[in-house]
Formats: structure tokens, C-alpha cells, sequence
């Protein structure tokens, strides 16, 4: 074994074992070290002494929610995904044995290049890259909403139809599970949302947590290297993701961010109008009802970000800095913002 520190959730030898086994080629010993962002499940790198390099993703510590955190779901999400027009890393396999180090845990090639993040990361990236990179960010989301989830076998993963539906009702009742304080907001828009919502086209494989830090982008071209983070993945209504990226966009001038630190603030990045003008025209579907996407994406943001928050507070995710201890008022906001974009939509 590497004499660098185990993180916690990680067996090594057992680990070790289970590498031997599924992945061919790789040289022992190995060395695991957390990848800093991570703020549901955890995301370590795993070296060998050949220098090869893979990830692997398990759930946090501790108890968790009903059906959070399925690494099976995420491991046969981006399996299927290979080979279509969605860049996805290239999988090694799934252990579903919990003895090996506590939970489930599935295995990917390392797909080299930046995520943008963090400012020490998009700092140094020219401007120009930084929009080409919103612009591949936008394109492939497009693309993955033109591919028929029968055709890559992904058609079982979910419910065609009631998507807005399903979310308002499945992160309502983990609000309710997780909540630390009353936040009226949060009842009054899901009524209001629910009471009025748009007519859905042809299911199609919705993301789920879609933004530019969940995805690695070429650091010369800024071209879309992998999608991450399938966690939230299901069939459902497109322009839920589109709403989910564009309440993570933060322009300069924006008061909040659904974020620590927002990239999209930075220079060279583009603003939320052209980012929804690239994608209608690469898509061609009717953003007419766009805000009412906008306001889903704030408020089950908002009923997320609780749950991470408590976690965090009951030391499920370990060791960690005091930036959490900011989603306390950070979830307030967001849930305004969820209110003020349903009165857009006339909800």
C-alpha cells in the first residue's frame, strides 16, 4: 500500500483486491486521495504504481435517504451512455458487495483535463476557451436530449410521463425528512407549481444536476471531455435540465449564487440569454415556458442543498472546512428565487 493517508470510506486492501480482480493491467499498490467538490457522494482518485489512474464513486457515510445515492443506477446510466453523443469516462466496472469498504461503489477511467470549478482552475483558461466551453457545455445537453433512451436501453429508467409531478413530490417529502427549519416558501411554491404545469413532450433522458463543474472540458478548446454526476439521472421533461443550468449560471451583477464561488461570473463566459439561444436553436424546442423550469430548478435546489446541509451538520460527509455552515442562508434565496421566477411563469 502507498503510506499516504487512507481517506475515510476507503478499505484500501480490500479495495486493492477488488481492483486486481475487475480492473486488467493494474499495478499495486495503490494510493486514494479524495477529490476536493464532491457534496453528495464521495469521489476519490486511485493511482497505481504504473501511473495509471481511475475513479471511483461511493456513497457518504452514515445513514442515508431511500433510494439516494444508487451507484448501480449511476454505473448503468453512464454504460449505456458510451457510444452516444454524450462524452461520458469510459467505466471499469460495479462492486455491489457492501464488505468490500461499506457501500457500493463503481469504477471509471480518469478523463484527463479541467473542471471548471474553482478560480485557481478558470483563471488561467484563456476567455475564448471559457466560450467554447459554455457553448460544447450547451450543444451536449442538447444532444443528449435528441437521444431516444429505447435506443441506448435506458427506456426502463424511469416513468414517460408526471416528471414535474414526481420531482415535486419526491423532493418535497426528502424536504420534509431532512429539513432543519421551517421555510414556508418552499410549501407555497410546490403548491403553486403543481397546480399548473406544462404540457410535456416525449420523455427524454433528463441529467438531473447539469452544469459546467459536472463536466471536464478540454483546458485548450474548451471541448466537453465527460459528463459526471448521473446520481439524479431519469426520463422526464428536457427543460428541466435547461432550467437547472441556468439557475446555476450566475451573471456578474447577481446578488446570490446557487454556488460558493460561481465561474460563470468570471469573464468570457457568456450570459443566460445566449446560453437559452444556443440551446433553441440547437434543440428547436419552445422555451416559452421556460421560467416555470427556472423556478422547479431553485426550489428543488433548495430542498437538496437542505439535505446536504444537515449531513454535513450530523458529520455524515467527515472532516470537512466551515464553507457548508453558508447553505444556511444560501437555501432561504433560493427558494425567493424559486417564488419570483414562478410569478414570471404566471404561477
Amino acid at each position: 500500500m502507498s503510506d499516504s493517508p487512507i481517506p475515510e470510506g476507503i478499505d484500501a486492501g480490500a479495495v486493492t483486491a477488488w481492483f486486481e480482480t475487475h480492473a486488467p493491467g493494474v499495478t499495486p499498490p495503490l494510493s486514494f486521495s479524495l477529490i476536493a467538490g464532491g457534496r453528495s457522494n464521495f469521489t476519490y482518485a486511485v493511482d497505481d504504481s504504473a501511473g495509471q489512474r481511475f475513479v471511483l464513486r461511493r456513497p457518504p457515510l452514515g445513514p442515508l435517504l431511500p433510494s439516494a445515492h444508487d451507484m448501480g443506477r449511476e454505473h448503468r446510466i453512464i454504460t449505456a451512455m458510451d457510444g452516444s453523443p454524450v462524452p461520458v469516462p469510459p467505466v471499469v466496472g460495479l462492486c455491489t458487495d457492501e464488505s468490500v469498504t461499506g457501500a457500493p461503489f463503481y469504477v471509471m477511467r480518469f478523463v484527463d483535463g479541467v473542471i471548471l470549478r474553482d478560480p485557481d482552475v478558470v483563471e488561467p483558461v484563456p476567455e475564448a476557451v471559457r466560450w467554447a466551453a459554455s457553448e460544447s457545455l450547451v450543444d451536449v445537453l442538447a444532444d443528449l436530449h435528441s437521444v431516444d433512451p429505447d435506443d441506448v436501453g435506458l427506456g426502463d429508467l424511469g416513468r414517460r410521463d408526471g416528471y414535474v409531478e414526481r420531482t415535486l413530490r419526491r423532493w418535497r417529502s426528502q424536504w420534509e425528512k431532512s429539513k432543519s427549519r421551517e421555510i414556508p416558501l418552499i410549501e407555497e411554491v410546490a403548491d403553486r407549481l403543481g397546480a399548473d404545469i406544462p404540457a410535456a413532450g416525449p420523455a427524454r433522458i433528463v441529467h438531473g444536476d447539469y452544469r459546467l463543474d459536472n463536466t471536464i472540458v478540454g483546458p485548450e478548446d474548451g471541448t466537453v471531455r465527460a459528463v459526471l454526476d448521473w446520481e439524479l439521472c431519469t426520463l422526464g421533461d428536457p427543460l428541466a435540465d435547461l432550467g437547472q443550468l441556468l439557475m446555476y449560471w450566475a451573471e456578474p451583477d447577481d446578488d446570490f449564487s446557487a454556488l460558493f464561488w460561481a465561474p460563470t461570473r468570471a469573464p468570457g463566459f457568456p450570459g443566460r440569454k445566449d446560453v437559452t439561444a444556443r440551446y433553441a436553436a440547437r434543440s428547436g424546442r419552445d422555451l416559452s415556458e421556460l421560467d416555470f423550469y427556472v423556478a422547479l430548478a431553485f426550489w428543488k435546489g433548495a430542498c437538496i442543498l437542505e439535505g446536504v446541509y444537515v449531513r454535513y451538520a450530523s458529520g455524515v460527509y467527515g472532516t470537512a472546512d466551515d464553507s457548508w455552515r453558508s447553505f444556511e442562508s444560501i437555501i432561504p434565496r433560493m427558494a425567493e428565487a424559486a417564488d419570483e421566477h414562478a410569478r414570471r411563469a404566471g404561477r
